[in-house]
Formats: C-alpha cells, structure tokens, sequence
C-alpha cells in the first residue's frame, strides 16, 4: 500500500508530482531544492545557504513520517557546478554521524528547475 506524503514544512511541488510516497515503511521522497516554504523564497546567497535550506526541506519530510537522517538509505545530489562539490559535500556531512551517512552519488547536470545550483532527492526506511 502506498502512501502520498505533503507537508507545509517542505515546498509544495511545482509540477505533477508529489513530496513524497511511503511504501510499506519505504519512503521516497522528490528531489528538494532551496525553496523556503514559509515565504515561497528561493535561498540562493551561496551555496552552502542553499544547501543547508535543501537539507532543511528534505528533514521535513522526513519528520512528516517519523523519520530522520539516520532513516536515509541512499541520496541521489545534483549539482550544478562540480567545483562546488566540496562546499556541498561539508554542509551534507553535519546532518550525518561520522559512522552513518547512506549510499549516494552526486552528478553535474547542465540545468536544475529554477536554475537551482543543488537538487537532493533521497530513499528512506523506518
């Protein structure tokens, strides 16, 4: 059985799709960019702002299930520049233990929606 996951602490889909579906305890969850969901702003002054706002989104739907990072089996980064890769990558690594952080890749892509420079979608298991 499958669940339609939406909160109003994540940015609300800006095509057709949903945040996210809960699949028996699996959740997977739409690739977030840096949109505040409070005031509709694109977080955009670095990239460690945007990231950090990424990872806020996607540590809300998390919440809306009753999951948190540690729940995270596999991350899927999309970035707009490779250069930035590093500055990224040490903003991702605060939201995980040292002896936990899930299975991910991270690909430059020539275009995210918005001209995001970061696009994260993750899969999750209670």
């Amino acid at each position: 059985m499958k669940k339609i996951v939406q909160t109003k602490h994540a940015p609300a889909p800006i095509g057709p799709y949903n945040q996210a579906i809960l699949s028996g305890g699996t959740l997977y969850a739409s690739g977030q960019i840096a949109l505040n969901p409070e005031t509709g702003a694109f977080v955009t002054e670095n990239i460690q702002a945007e990231t950090h706002q990424v990872m806020r989104n996607i540590k809300a739907v998390l919440e809306s299930v009753d999951m948190d990072f540690s729940d995270i089996l596999k991350a899927s980064i999309f970035i707009k520049d490779m250069n930035q890769f590093g500055e990224i990558n040490a903003v991702y690594g605060e939201y995980f233990t040292s002896d936990y952080a899930p299975a991910r890749e991270t690909v430059e892509v020539a275009r995210l929606p918005k001209d995001a420079n970061i696009e994260i979608s993750i899969i999750a298991e209670k």
